[in-house]
């Protein structure tokens, strides 16, 4: 990818194509690679899930934390935290993703889960729980992947990070509980604290956007914001993949035995949930071009809207139901179906980038390994 001389990288230009990394050129296969090699790993040595169930402290899986700290730091490290202000200003993008991650997403999981599954209660509530758990995390890889704005990406994880504290919680009241109850379909509680959400916001967003932002004042005090784009992004950008193709296999290794033993299950739990993340990204592209958002902007709430934050309904419907409970296998399936349906999407943000809102050449991958990437706050 090509980058201007000067502090402020330049907008790629329409004759000169993009030079691509071996990780960007290859990711879908790099990804293929590391599921297959997890449900290898959780299908013939089952005491892996064993141990990774024991690395767990308050529910949360240390080396699928770890994963995710080092997947995330990269691209919130190239934030510019400098633009975040202007772009709070922006009513249009804050209130549509507002409304697609707390009213549209959870009445359309809702609504899916019913129909499709209305024999299934305990996967239909496990995916209920995923639709209400909202992305605070992978989210931040799909976007700069599809050349989203980074930091309206920012700024969204960290709107929905702290409706999430508080909301969570008695959207699942309300879904789970009141709403079937006045419909008359089936009830289900939910046992969740907003302290066990806190503390799950705290580490997966928290602490990677805090070693962002400090890596970025720091460097930028002492070398200046060319050395900190030149040097020091391309040399810690290539762990932002790593750290993604880690947590797959692990989260591929946890289920391995469940997916090859129970393969009409999850097939059953994969279906509402591919039409889920195809409707939400959907919805939200079409959203963010109707407002006139422009490219950038709308990718990056459509892919705010599409992901969940896996982790934390991985860990309610553990600690609610149990490690063996249907609910906790839907939980688990929902980051295998949105791993490749996300990846596949990216790919159809690059092309809608270039074909639907015609606002100059968007790059086919970008080359998150090597580069800062171009100023694409108004693509």
């Amino acid at each position: 990818m090509t980058v201007a001389t000067s502090a402020e990288p330049a907008a790629i230009s329409a004759t000169t194509p993009p030079r691509l990394s071996a990780l960007d050129r290859w990711l879908p296969l790099w990804i293929a690679l590391a599921m297959g090699a997890g449900l290898l790993l959780g299908s013939t040595v089952p005491a892996v899930g064993a141990l990774l169930a024991q690395l767990e402290i308050g529910g949360i899986s240390l080396p699928i934390a770890l994963g995710l700290l080092v997947m995330m730091y990269p691209v919130l490290a190239k934030v510019r935290y400098d633009r975040v202000a202007a772009i709070t200003g922006d009513r249009r993008l804050l209130i549509s993703s507002l409304v697609l991650n707390w009213l549209v997403g959870p009445a359309l999981m809702f609504a899916l889960a019913w129909l499709l599954l209305p024999d299934l209660p305990e996967y239909r509530t496990g995916l209920i729980i995923v639709g209400l758990a909202r992305c605070i995390a992978m989210v931040v890889i799909w976007n700069d992947l599809a050349c989203g704005d980074r930091e309206a990406a920012a700024v969204l994880v960290a709107i929905n990070s702290v409706f999430q504290v508080v909301a969570f919680a008695l959207l699942g009241w309300f879904y789970l509980t009141v709403l079937p109850a006045w419909l008359g379909l089936q009830t289900q509680g939910l046992d969740i604290s907003m302290a066990e959400i806190a503390v799950n916001v705290l580490i997966f967003l928290g602490i990677p956007l805090a070693a962002g932002f400090a890596s970025r004042w720091i460097g930028e005090r002492t070398r200046g914001r060319d050395w900190y784009e030149r040097t020091y992004l391309p040399a810690v950008g290539p762990w932002a993949l790593y750290g993604l193709l880690f947590t797959i296999v692990l989260l591929f290794a946890l289920q391995g035995e469940n997916v090859v033993q129970r393969p009409l299950d999850v097939a059953r739990i994969a279906l509402p949930l591919l039409a889920y993340f195809a409707l939400m990204w959907s919805i939200g592209l079409v959203t963010g071009k109707a407002l006139g958002l422009g490219y950038a902007r709308s990718t990056t709430l459509a892919f705010t809207a599409a992901g969940n934050n896996f982790e934390l309904a991985i860990a309610v419907a553990i600690g609610t139901f149990g490690a063996a409970s249907g609910q906790a296998l839907a939980g688990v399936v929902g980051p295998l179906i949105e791993v490749p349906v996300l990846v596949g999407l990216v790919y159809v943000s690059l092309w809608a980038g270039r074909v639907w809102f015609r606002t100059g050449p968007v790059p086919p991958v970008l080359d998150v390994a090597s580069q800062p990437g171009p100023d694409r706050s108004t693509a």
